[in-house]
């Protein structure tokens, strides 16, 4: 496992997300109205619609194409819906708003 630093919390607005790639994954950060940063696979499980373009209420994304609610903590889909993306584990350094993200 390897701890990336990947920004810092002003590059995201509040309730806002960001893309980066790691390796051979592309990885949506998101900002919450409570400060946590969450990070997520940037794929929805059902037909691979970008996450990071969907609407952010609460802990839980909308997926833009069908409208797929992803928990951003679990990365699982809500029911009646199911499938899983990834997550990765995310520390906001607050002294500086360096974020670091383990893949």
């Amino acid at each position: 496992m390897s701890k990336l630093h990947v920004g810092n919390i002003d590059d995201i607005d509040v309730k806002g997300s960001r893309t980066l790639r790691i390796r051979d994954k592309q990885i949506a950060l998101f900002r919450l109205s409570d400060g946590e940063v969450l990070a997520v696979e940037n794929r929805c499980p059902h037909k691979g619609g970008a996450l990071s373009e969907g609407m952010v209420c609460g802990r839980v994304v909308h997926c833009p194409l069908h409208d797929w609610k992803i928990d951003l903590r679990s990365g699982s889909a809500h029911e009646p819906d199911h499938g899983c993306v990834d997550t990765f584990e995310v520390e906001v350094d607050r002294s500086n708003g360096s974020i670091y993200v383990t893949i």
